[in-house]
């Protein structure tokens, strides 16, 4: 199945994407994470696809072959930028409801709409759970295991990191890769068709961007604080929502608190995912796929 490639604009970007299925099916929108791209939803858009889904497939700014409309539009990767692509893509894309799905950035930019414009959203599926960051919180450490295990991040808030982003973006990326998804022997072909989509000129100052605004070391774009004043109150989702958590990532296992789930307020499912990591769309299709299915047919 060749998918189709279009493009829209939006306030600042414009946005390529990927559609496949049913013109008229029940959209689903599938965002990627950091530093993942599209092609980690092809397993996923299949089984959609066969089942009469409308899928869309974005490439997040930063990636790919989305480009911004102008060269004095901050190159911001805060999670209210996230939000408001997503938000911004299903009014140009007229879609008026979709089941939003995502992972890590993706799963946040899911998040992020699922709870501040339910409206639009016909349910969310999303790894990890509740995705939204809480900057105010970031200042308190977490234990040492955790914070041995965000090393990239404290790299990419000094300038060594920004140096070694843009050296080594895909040598960083493969270890990634390696390090959050233990059981996946993904080979080098499927490594280099979503590595080829962190070569877009903006891909490194949006990551870290992303990474200083979210410890609060930042500024965020003035044009999104709206926003990011609405997400620090941690905003409940009340949307149905199927949470897919892989159990063997480099992160630690699936968070089942009780603080966790009340983040939920409307129907909400946890599966954890044993032997899968991280990107749980690539390596899990089935499972997602039938979350999505599932969300569609309750």
């Amino acid at each position: 199945m060749v998918p189709e490639i279009r493009t829209v604009s939006t306030s600042v970007l414009q946005i390529a994407y990927e559609e496949s299925g049913a013109p008229d099916g029940p959209p689903v929108m599938l965002m990627h994470g950091f530093p993942y791209s599209v092609r980690g939803y092809d397993g996923v858009v299949e089984r959609l696809a066969a089942a009469g889904c409308r899928c869309l497939v974005p490439h997040l700014r930063g990636y790919g072959p989305t480009r911004f409309l102008e060269p004095s539009t901050p190159r911001s990767g805060q999670q209210a930028a996230l939000g408001n692509d997503l938000l911004e893509l299903l009014d140009v894309a007229e879609i008026d409801r979709a089941v939003l799905c995502g992972f890590d950035w993706g799963g946040r930019a899911a998040c992020i709409v699922a709870a501040l414009w339910p409206q639009r959203c016909t349910g969310l599926v999303s790894c990890g759970g509740y995705n939204i960051q809480d900057i105010a919180a970031s200042v308190r450490p977490a234990p040492p295991e955790v914070e041995h295990s965000n090393w990239y991040q404290y790299y990419f808030n000094t300038e060594r990191g920004r140096a070694g982003l843009t050296a080594n973006r895909r040598e960083i990326a493969h270890l990634l890769w390696r390090l959050w998804s233990p059981p996946w022997n993904f080979d080098e072909l499927t490594f280099e068709s979503s590595a080829a989509m962190l070569d877009n000129p903006d891909f490194v100052d949006i990551v870290i961007h992303s990474y200083r605004h979210r410890y609060g070391y930042a500024d965020g774009d003035p044009a999104l604080e709206v926003i990011e004043q609405r997400l620090a109150a941690q905003p409940p989702i009340t949307v149905p929502t199927i949470s897919l958590d892989g159990n063997d990532g480099g992160f630690g296992p699936a968070d089942t608190s009780v603080e966790e789930r009340a983040h939920f307020t409307g129907r909400y499912e946890q599966r954890i995912l044993h032997g899968v990591g991280h990107n749980v769309p690539q390596e899990a299709p089935h499972d997602f796929a039938a979350a999505v299915l599932d969300l569609l047919n309750p």
